[in-house]
């Protein structure tokens, strides 16, 4: 009669080895998918790092002094600056840069292709608009041709232009125009 009892010891180990099997194999998808979805997470937050830090910063920056030229009734008839790319930066197309030029009475903004915009390239690496490393323009902005005249841009006014790259964060240039504007002379401001 002891053979035909039911025993099942032979089965309880093959049955803990198959829920056990079991186990891991679902903690193994398990930790693939949430390894997935950290690596993927990391991926974006280190594009969003470096977007963020490509929209902080300006793409372009001065170089040399800021000059204006004296008008005919003692105000400025033209404003020109020098720029070039800040240290690792990617080449910018400088017909989309905007300025906006601005004083206590009066504020004006023009694009790279306004007729009130002359560029001039001092040293040029590749054909384009496009403004590479080791390149420089001298932008000449027109200051009669945007409207500016004695009732809103003259001496000892405080001169703002602002340069608005089309990625990245904007450079602010500010100036105080000199107590005396003779015409056609230029000037350094500071």
């Amino acid at each position: 009669m002891n053979s035909l009892k039911h025993n099942d010891e032979g089965f309880t180990g093959l049955e803990a080895a198959i829920v056990l099997i079991a186990f891991v194999v679902v903690a193994a998808v398990f930790s693939y998918v949430v390894l997935g979805a950290g690596f993927f997470t990391t991926q974006k937050a280190q594009e969003t790092v470096h977007t963020g830090v490509a929209q902080a910063t300006s793409a372009l920056e001065p170089s040399g002094p800021v000059s204006v030229k004296g008008g005919s009734s003692a105000n400025v008839s033209n404003i020109s600056f020098y720029l070039q790319l800040a240290a690792g930066n990617n080449p910018v197309d400088i017909t989309k840069v905007g300025y906006t030029v601005s004083t206590d009475r009066m504020i004006k903004t023009v694009q790279g292709t306004d007729p009130a915009v002359n560029i001039f390239w001092l040293k040029v690496i590749s054909a384009g608009n496009l403004l590479e490393p080791r390149e420089m323009v001298l932008i000449d902005l027109n200051a009669d041709t945007m409207g500016f005249d004695a009732s809103t841009m003259t001496t000892n006014d405080r001169l703002s232009v602002e340069i608005k790259p089309p990625i990245g964060a904007a450079l602010p240039i500010t100036r105080t125009l000199p107590a005396a504007l003779n015409s056609g002379i230029w000037y350094d401001v500071y």
